[in-house]
This record gives C-alpha cells, structure tokens and sequence, in this order.
C-alpha cells in the first residue's frame, strides 16, 4: 500500500516528535502493509512552515535511519499547504513541495470553512498544470453543512483524499458519514491516513481499505489502491462523474457496525 498523506518527518509539525517516534510510526505503517509514505509536513498553516528544500532533507534522513534499523519502508517528500494567496507565485519561487515528483500537490483547508478564494485558486493551479487534490474534506464544517460546495470544487476540477480514521469512525458518526457519502458520489479520489503518531492518530489505512472492499466492492477498493499508485508515478488518476449528495439511506449506519 501507499500512504499519501502522513506526518512522519520528526520535529517539524505536530506528528513525529522525535527519530524514535518517527521509527515507531514506520513499524507500525509496516504492520499495515504499507511499502511507501509520503512525507507531508504542515506548511503556512499559522503553526509551522516547512519548505520543500527542508522536507528534501529530513526525508533523506529518514530514510538512511529506516534503512539502518532494517526497517523496508520507503518515505518519499510532501507537503501538506494550508491554502494561502501566494501559493502558486511560492511554488514557482521553489517553496512548494508536489507529492514526491508529480504535479499533485496537497492543499488544505482551514477547519472551519473554505475561504472564498478558493475555487479561483485551485482553477489557478490546474492552469498552471498542476492537480489539487483537497486533503480530508470530511473534516471541514463548511463543506459538511453545505455540501454542493465540495461538489462544484470536484466538478471544477479538483480533487480530494479521505482520512482512514474519518471512514471508520474515529472522529464520529457525522464525518464517518459524510465520508462514505463522498465516495458514494464520486466527491473522493484517495484513502490516506494522516497519521501523526501511534496512538490518538494511528494509521488505520489497512482497516479504511477493507472496509471498502465489504461495502462498496471490490473495483472501488482497487480504485482508491491504483489511484495512490498513479499519483505517485505522476500519471492522471481515476476519476467519475462527480454526483451532488443524497440522503444517507435509513439503517446503514447499522448495517456497517454488523460488518
């Protein structure tokens, strides 16, 4: 498996504190089956920065510590850009880190809403050849109380990675429904874990993953598999006819908790 979305990199954001944490978490990604990470700090996010000559680095790091301890995993660079203005004028600059070497680059939201910029931002980027792919959408007030929002996002163009934990109901039942419904309407392109440790924010990716094969089949399972695999090979991943979001149907929650 390959794992998009995570907070490895040691001392640099609010993941991995220390090389020891960072080992744990590679163990443990291990466990899962997981074979490769992308490393994606926190970036302008009013908390940290991270800028991608340093994410270059402190991967590299890692990895000759992963390969000293025998551990087989692979960490490649990311970063996690909280939305700003200046994004596309930074990465031009060189600041801005793509998921490994592709033109996928993460954007986040603030938690509370989607600033109004921001279709005209990501239409920007697209223009300028890259792919948006908005990181766990599910977990944004705004977009779960509105969400046609996230429909006319994806419709333009965007694209969209779900949290393992949100699907599987450990940030509760409002986000793990919200999430099932954006894969439910083609609102959602990838499965990653967002992993910041090994305990209150594991990675669960294994977990999320069977949990589509049982409800959604096994082509949405290799979907969201082959999708991780194209971003990080850069090539253009699968996407559907996005849907606006319908009703949850009455006893499914029950019907899941039976699985």
């Amino acid at each position: 498996m390959i794992d998009i979305h995570s907070h490895i990199l040691p001392g640099v954001d609010d993941g991995a504190k220390t090389e020891e944490d960072s080992i744990a978490m590679a163990k443990a990604a291990v466990e899962q089956g997981i074979s490769t990470i992308i490393a994606t700090p926190h970036h302008r996010n009013r908390m940290f920065d991270n800028y991608k000559e340093e994410i270059v680095t402190n991967v590299a790091i890692l990895n000759d510590l992963l390969k000293e301890r025998n551990i087989p995993l692979t960490v490649v660079p990311g970063q996690e850009v909280r939305i700003y203005g200046e994004i596309l004028e930074d990465f031009k600059k060189g600041e801005i880190q793509t998921l490994y070497q592709s033109k996928y680059i993460l954007i986040e939201f603030p938690t509370g809403e989607v600033p109004q910029y921001a279709e005209k931002l990501l239409y920007d980027l697209q223009v300028a050849g890259l792919f948006p792919v908005i990181a766990h959408p599910e977990r944004n007030q705004e977009l779960l109380e509105n969400p046609d929002r996230m429909y006319e996002l994806i419709r333009n163009g965007a694209l969209s990675q779900i949290t393992a934990a949100s699907l599987v109901g450990k940030f509760g039942k409002e986000i793990e429904q919200f999430s099932h419904q954006l894969i439910e309407s083609n609102l959602t392109h990838f499965i990653a874990s967002d992993a910041h440790n090994t305990s209150t924010r594991g990675f669960l990716l294994k977990e999320a993953y069977d949990l589509v094969k049982d409800v959604y089949g096994v082509e949405t399972y290799y979907m969201f598999m082959e999708n991780s695999q194209l971003l990080l090979d850069d090539l253009n991943v699968n996407r559907f006819e996005p849907q606006r979001i319908k009703p949850r149907r009455k006893g499914f929650f029950s019907f899941l908790r039976k699985k």
